[in-house]
């Protein structure tokens, strides 16, 4: 499996929709913190939003290329927030699709990909981190029923979610007791503590989530008891790749803009592009974002082909975060005060990548990782 023309299109059918539906009104739902509703629905009828997932379920079909190079494109509407929150189904519906029963499938899985329902994946919790084996959100089995109780945080698309997949403790053993759980809006308990206002990322809706002894069927557990974490570390892996793309994509449009702009701006008496420093900067913003994206790229080809790659992952999340975050910081400098100012994509841009190092695991556990795949 490799990147070929059916993936091109899709980038392009991507980008346009971000130019046309997302672009135009980027800064005024940064602003607000959300965007509407209607965007999902958008997506769906283009085709987004179901790209490589089954068709009997309503998706697209494809492989799991084309929701990668989905993110390059949508990435040209100018806000990272507005991309992963659209997106947040990714993390959301795999743990439906691995485990679930073909009857939760079915109930699930289609309205999110027509963009009628939102979804969100909760792990995270106040006291828990990327230390999974920590979490305390319980689930107690009651009769036929089980009863959650505990908060997640940092849950992208929370505040608005229709589903949400929840990871949740139902025995002792560290790894071997978590099993997921897709709990719906209105299941009494279960609220929304608060909207979370963060550094980027503005356009997605992110949220402290509640859950008082929340009544769920035993029809809403995915697979069996104790299976949540492999599925959780398969997840991860998706998530950390996707974040990799992220990236890669961010690096790319800072570099564009700050050669535009370079370009066009003038001092002492010809443009940025004639002072060798400058020249050398840009040089070298765009050896970094050719790197990240030809790594990240042969990467995804051999992860679709079905290897399991989990310390070359790793690596790439955390290349491609930092190659985001000294992009951003070299286009902003080029811009000068028009870097510092909210009407400009790179400002926008060097906020949404200090995300990159923390989310989906920060940094320091990818070296963990790394270094545990290197034998030490």
């Amino acid at each position: 499996m490799a990147f070929d023309e059916s993936h091109d299109l899709f980038r392009a059918t991507c980008r346009r929709f971000a130019e046309e539906k997302i672009a135009p009104f980027c800064y005024e739902w940064e602003e607000a913190g959300e965007f509407p509703r209607e965007l999902y629905r958008d997506a769906a009828r283009a085709g987004i939003l179901g790209a490589g997932y089954p068709e009997d379920l309503g998706g697209g079909g494809g492989d799991p290329l084309h929701a990668l190079v989905g993110i390059e494109g949508l990435l040209h509407g100018g806000s990272s927030g507005v991309v992963a929150s659209l997106c947040s189904h990714g993390i959301a519906l795999p743990p439906i699709l691995k485990m679930g029963s073909p009857e939760q499938q079915r109930r699930f899985v289609p309205p999110v990909l027509a963009g009628e329902q939102i979804a969100a994946l909760a792990i995270t919790e106040p006291g828990t981190g990327s230390d999974v084996a920590s979490l305390t959100t319980r689930a107690v089995r009651d009769g036929t029923d089980y009863v959650i109780s505990g908060s997640k945080l940092f849950i992208t698309s929370g505040v608005r979610a229709d589903l949400v997949s929840v990871l949740c403790r139902t025995g002792p053993d560290k790894h071997g007791g978590l099993t997921f759980f897709v709990v719906e809006r209105g299941m009494p308990g279960f609220t929304v503590s608060r909207a979370l206002e963060k550094t980027g990322w503005w356009a997605s809706d992110t949220a402290e989530l509640s859950f008082d002894e929340v009544r769920v069927p035993q029809a809403n557990r995915i697979g069996e008891e104790g299976s949540g974490f492999v599925a959780l570390m398969q997840n991860f892996q998706g998530e950390r790749l996707a974040l990799a793309f992220y990236g890669h994509a961010t690096a790319e449009l800072a570099l564009q803009d700050a050669l535009a702009y370079a370009k066009e701006r003038s001092a002492f008496g010809r443009p940025l592009t004639g002072f060798q420093v400058t020249r050398h900067k840009l040089a070298a913003m765009a050896t970094k974002v050719a790197a990240a994206r030809t790594f990240n790229y042969r990467l995804a080809e051999r992860v679709a082909a079905g290897e399991y790659l989990v310390g070359e992952v790793s690596m790439a999340k955390n290349f491609s975060a930092q190659i985001a975050n000294e992009v951003c910081y070299d286009a902003v400098q080029i811009f000068g005060g028009m870097g510092f100012m909210r009407e400009t994509r790179v400002e926008r841009l060097s906020r949404d990548a200090r995300l990159l190092p923390i989310g989906g695991g920060t940094s320091e556990i990818m070296n963990e990782i790394i270094a545990k795949s290197l034998g030490l």
